[in-house]
């Protein structure tokens, strides 16, 4: 099996994965994961597809993010990694299907519009 190569998004962030057969090395942006998502909710999130189709110490996985806050490069890593465990098998989408994993969240910020004070609130009137 060669390199498989994904992209997964969330927000403004973009996560590529380079997964290959290994001892179950994972290393974002040439960190240790535990180095570069210190908590451990982020751990879970970006490990959720490995551990469901129980692939945990079974590839190297290499990701390169960039963009956006914390958790939507967490949460673009974890699409990322969901559709190569798909390619790796093709069963795995019937696992990762039904717990949303393979969904891509299209959720972006509105942008602020001028005459306003943000995207939605208003300047205050005042009537004297």
């Amino acid at each position: 099996m060669e390199v498989i190569h994904k992209i997964g998004r969330r927000k403004t962030a973009v996560a590529r994965a380079y997964v290959a057969p290994g001892k179950g090395n994972i290393s974002i942006n040439k960190k240790d994961i535990a180095a570069y998502f210190t908590t451990a909710t982020l751990q879970y999130k970006v490990k959720q597809p490995l551990v469901m189709t129980n692939n945990d110490g079974n590839f190297d996985i290499t990701i390169n993010v960039y963009g956006g806050g914390i958790t939507g490069q967490a949460e673009a890593v974890r699409l990322a990694i969901s559709r190569a465990m798909c390619e790796v098998d093709a069963e795995n989408r019937a696992i990762l299907k039904p717990e949303g994993l393979l969904t891509r969240d299209s959720r972006m910020v509105e942008r602020k519009k001028f005459g306003q004070k943000k995207a939605r609130k208003k300047f205050q009137f005042s009537k004297r």
